[in-house]
């Protein structure tokens, strides 16, 4: 065997022991989390069987437990009362849901502060886990209304025609509308290059924004016939749906000639890159705005798998979002590792 052939068994072993190790430590982490996620249920339910001495009581318990764990910040008159708080909101639950166990503390105060809908808060629970989203990206998305945005949208697709299942119920849920894109430095009269640039420079935020599952292909990405070149905006391949995403940007209302020039990408990238065990291309239109009734019927007219949603541009993220904000590694590191436990 060559020292090449060596080499490279030698880098896919280092690989595979990398990745079981982060797997396991991954394990680990949730696990602990869970554990004190638990403990703190069964210390509010203490407090909670005990309000008839009132503040009293949280102030005692508070001081006992300083003193008996003093190297544990947790046991704060203000975090007892939130542990209080988190039993009483989920006492009358047969079980704590899954995903809240999941999350980390902090994660869980800021959903029971945020979102009174115990429904709605369980979707970003699990939103928040499936995507790895700190507090401060949680924040976030919890202000922008993605709940809104993603999970009960009017989402203009011909998914439900054009794919089969489970594909076409798994495609809708990726799509949201509308898509808010933080893209500073942006002018106010601006072209589709200048949006399609901003997003190239900032594409860790617009990976957020798209979702779990978006990995980036490339821009003007060419799909060529032997006589001529055409360049679709941005391609992507979402790891779940296990097909290729063909992005348009429009910078103007809807026309329904942009179905027709999408659908060609979508049968361009079919031709071209979509392998066996791939699944039909699909198209995502981005416009700045759009009219109902003319996509339903633009949609209508073609045969490919395609999706319609307006966008919005944020000029302004705070800082400490940014700063939290995943790289596309990071998110992609995330993604396998899920993968991998599941």
């Amino acid at each position: 065997m060559s020292d090449n052939m060596l080499d490279k068994d030698f880098k896919e072993l280092i690989a595979q022991v990398k990745q079981d190790i982060l797997a396991t430590r991954y394990r680990a982490m949730e696990q602990a989390n869970s554990e004190l996620i638990m403990l703190y249920y069964r210390l509010g339910k203490i407090i909670s069987d005990n309000t008839k001495y009132g503040n009293k009581f949280i102030e005692n318990f508070s001081a006992f437990l300083k003193l008996e764990f003093p190297n544990n910040d947790g046991f704060s008159k203000r975090n007892l009362s939130r542990m209080k708080a988190f039993y009483e909101e989920y006492k009358d639950s047969s079980i704590l849901p899954m995903s809240l166990a999941k999350l980390p503390w902090a994660h869980n105060y800021l959903l029971i502060e945020k979102i009174k809908d115990k429904n709605i808060r369980e979707w970003y629970a699990e939103k928040c886990y499936q995507n790895g989203w700190s507090y401060t990206v949680l924040d976030h998305q919890i202000d922008s209304d993605v709940y809104a945005r993603q999970a009960v949208a009017d989402k203009l697709t011909n998914f439900d025609n054009k794919l089969s299942l489970p594909q076409s119920e798994l495609a809708r849920d990726v799509i949201k509308d509308p898509y808010i894109f933080e893209l500073e430095g942006i002018k106010d009269e601006y072209v589709e290059r200048d949006v399609e640039n901003a997003m190239l420079e900032k594409i860790k935020n617009v990976l957020l924004e798209f979702g779990k599952g978006f990995s980036f292909v490339g821009n003007q990405y060419r799909v060529s016939t032997k006589e001529h070149d055409y360049y679709i905006d941005m391609l992507f391949y979402h790891l779940e749906l296990r097909s290729y995403i063909a992005v348009e940007l429009k910078v103007t209302e809807f026309k329904p000639e942009y179905i027709g020039q999408l659908g060609f990408y979508v049968t361009a990238v079919d031709e071209t890159l979509r392998k066996e065990q791939d699944n039909p291309t699909i198209g995502l239109l981005l416009c700045k705005g759009k009219d109902k009734l003319s996509v339903e019927w633009a949609l209508k007219s073609t045969n490919a798998p395609i999706g319609v949603s307006s966008y919005e541009i944020a000029k302004i993220l705070p800082k400490e979002v940014l700063a939290m904000l995943p790289t596309e590694e990071d998110i992609n590191l995330h993604i396998d590792i899920n993968s991998n436990l599941n």
